[in-house]
């Protein structure tokens, strides 16, 4: 059997990509917030770019499959859905409101000056990231497989009869 060629969103450096948002929330305490907002343009730019990705190969898997519109929709569909959650929202959300309650609460336990307490919050979220990305990712796998994924089947699969 032959090596399966490297996927090129998820098994190479690009993939960190999907992480600029959690970088950018990291440091929200001490960069301006379009730079903030430029990190989830870089992140949602992954995703998009994922997406179109996953559906060109299920175009060229499938093309003699007289369902081939219907599995690139939902290889595009799935990958959309999947990496907004995983690797944008959620992702966003929890740093953010780490970053935020890490702020607050070293602003009323310490009498650290405020670039200490920014430099610290930024550093908490970026020790934050490694350990909140597989617990998102499963959750994510959850969440679409008790939903979406009911409607049409894991990606690769037949879609579902309707």
């Amino acid at each position: 059997m032959g090596t399966a060629e490297p996927d090129l969103y998820r098994d190479t450096w690009v993939r960190y990509l999907g992480y600029a948002n959690e970088v950018g929330e990291s440091f929200r305490p001490l960069v301006p917030v379009p730079v903030v907002w430029a990190s989830y343009g870089v992140a949602t730019a992954y995703v998009t770019a994922d997406a179109i990705d996953k559906g060109r190969k299920a175009a060229t898997a499938h093309a003699q499959d007289p369902a081939q519109a219907t599995r690139v929709g939902v290889a595009v569909v799935d990958t959309f859905v999947w990496q907004s959650l995983a690797s944008v929202a959620i992702p966003g959300i929890t740093i953010n409101r780490l970053c935020a309650a890490s702020l607050a609460m070293l602003g009323a336990l310490t009498r650290w000056p405020l670039p200490v307490r920014r430099w610290t919050t930024t550093a908490l979220g970026l020790a934050a990231i490694p350990l909140i990305i597989t617990p998102i990712d499963r959750t994510v796998d959850f969440l679409m497989d008790s939903s979406l994924r009911k409607l049409y089947g894991p990606p690769g699969e037949p879609p579902a009869p309707r």
